[in-house]
Parts: structure tokens; sequence; C-alpha cells
């Protein structure tokens, strides 16, 4: 930024740093134990991130688990380290009961909601892969009867749970129907406004990510729904391209290892901090530049770090 520009306005970037779709056969570099997880969150934050979006993995084998203690571990281990807003999914490994454990067992300032099933796969990248480091990757890669279930009753549930434990929703829309849901709880009050929105997009039977979907979808959303803010996620090669669009648009961004393992062309990112300084660099170059975790809290509404319970 030149000096004496003026700042257009501050956003705020999320690093998604492992999920639970990639595997770690995929990259060397994935996080993929609690303490991998933890330290690429930290370099995340020190790279310009405000929340990081976390799920769990096993320690012997990088798989994916709702295990409460490796939770614990991993959010303990971050908050120790910085004062980064924490944000845990509920849309993890485990059952209907064990995905939304985590919101009533640590109180997070901020955990997602889901707003609709979906039917997925990941076998169009299992074609590409050549062999596994642990034997769980494979039936997970290429398991073609996935469904990502996100129920009227769930979000219900966890809409009510997250109530109690004064965490903020943010709430996930993975396609334009998914608006519905939305507006469907807002007047049933199971949400309450101001809302926190993530478009998620390129997920296989979700929405896609180009430019003109963004644009429709934010227009077409905020004629259904009003105010709220929000925040874009885009999967693989278009992690980037889409955060710059959401830039242009007015919106927050979200990147990370879950999402994309890449950072350019046929180079694997060793961090999530990598892709975050990517887009602190494109802010820059708009004359808008990263929110503070303090910030982050005031844009959107969060209780503190203090309130959490770990």
């Amino acid at each position: 930024m030149l000096e004496g520009e003026k700042i257009l306005r501050k956003v705020i970037i999320t690093a998604a740093v492992t999920g639970q779709g990639p595997t770690p056969s995929m990259s060397d570099y994935l996080p993929a134990t609690p303490k991998q997880i933890a330290d690429d969150a930290v370099k995340a934050y020190e790279a310009g991130a405000a929340i990081v979006h976390i799920h769990a993995r096993k320690h012997e084998t990088g798989e994916p688990t709702p295990d409460l203690h490796v939770f614990r571990e991993i959010v303990s281990d971050i908050k120790n380290r910085c004062n980064v807003v924490i944000n845990v999914t509920t849309g993890g490994a485990g059952n209907e009961k064990e995905r939304i454990a985590v919101v009533p067992e640590f109180k997070p300032e901020l955990a997602t909601l889901n707003c609709g099933s979906l039917s997925g796969t990941m076998i169009h990248v299992g074609e590409r892969m050549k062999s596994y480091k642990f034997a769980w990757e494979e039936a997970h890669i290429k398991k073609e009867d996935l469904i990502f279930p996100n129920t009227y009753k769930m979000m219900r549930e966890y809409s009510q749970i997250c109530r109690e434990n004064n965490t903020k929703p943010e709430i996930e829309i993975w396609d334009l129907g998914q608006v519905g849901a939305v507006e469907f709880m807002v007047m049933r009050q199971y949400v309450s406004k101001p809302l926190h929105l993530q478009f998620v997009m390129g997920a296989l039977s979700g929405m896609p990510a180009t430019p003109g979907t963004l644009n429709f979808i934010y227009e077409y959303t905020r004629n259904v729904l009003g105010d709220f803010t929000w925040s874009v996620a885009a999967v693989g090669k278009d992690q980037i391209p889409i955060a710059a669009v959401a830039l242009a648009l007015g919106g927050h961004v979200r990147v990370g290892m879950e999402d994309s393992l890449w950072a350019g062309y046929g180079r694997l990112a060793r961090g999530s901090a990598e892709q975050v300084r990517k887009v602190v660099n494109i802010a820059k170059e708009m004359s808008i530049v990263p929110a503070t975790p303090d910030e982050a809290r005031e844009m959107i509404g969060l209780k503190g770090i203090d309130k959490v319970n770990f």
C-alpha cells in the first residue's frame, strides 16, 4: 500500500487448516496430528488470519476424529499461544450427536452451522492416487455413497445448542436452495440476526466456484435475508481467484489446507500461512488490510476469548 493511501476497509481472513477431506497421502504438508494442526493455525494467525477453523485428527494416522480429548488438545494449544478466534467445526467426523458435542464441551466463540445435506465423493481424486500412507485413506477417498447429513432437525438442535452456549453460528451455505433453509430458521428464531454467513463453493454437489455464481448468490441472499456479514471459501484451484472476487464484492475470505493443498500452479502449499499471505498481498493492493482477531470479534459479534471453556 502506498504511503498516505486511504484504507478502504478491513477483511477477516479465516484459515481452515486441515478439514476432514484431504488425506496425508495427498500432501506431506497437510497438518495431520494435533500438534501439526495447532502449529499450522498459529502460523496462519501470524501471517494475518483472524480466525482459524478447526477439525481434529488422530495422532497416529491423521484420520479425522470427533474425539473431544483431541479437540481439546488442539484448541488449548492454540489459545495458549495466541488470541486468534477459534471456529470449531460441527460438520466433521462422527455421527449427529458427536459432531455437535464440541459446542457444549468447549463453548467456542464461533462454530459452523451447515444448512443442508449434500452427497459427495472424492473418487475423482482417488483416480489419481498411486499409493496410500495409511490403510484408512483409500476407503475414505473412494467412498461413493457419502452423504453429509444436515437435516432440519439437526439445524434446529445445533442452533439451539449454540444459543445455549453463547456460541455464534457461522452459517454455511453450499448451494442456492440452502438460502431458503436459513430464512426458515430465521423466521422460527432458531438463529438470530445479525447473521454471519459463509458461501462454500466448488464442492462436487454444491454451487460452482465462479465469479458469476458468487455475485448472484450474494445478491440473491441479500434480497432474502437483508443485511449480514459474509465470507467465501472455494475449493481447490479456485481458492485464491474466488478470494479476490470476494474482496472486490466487500466480503471476507477463507483459505487454508482444508480447501486447497496448493499455493500456485503445480506447487503444494507448505501450510495454510502461505495461502493467507497470498490473500493479504492481494488485499493490500486493493487498499484492504487484514483485521485483527479482536477487530473480527467486534465485526461479527463474538463473546470474547475469555468466555470459552478451554
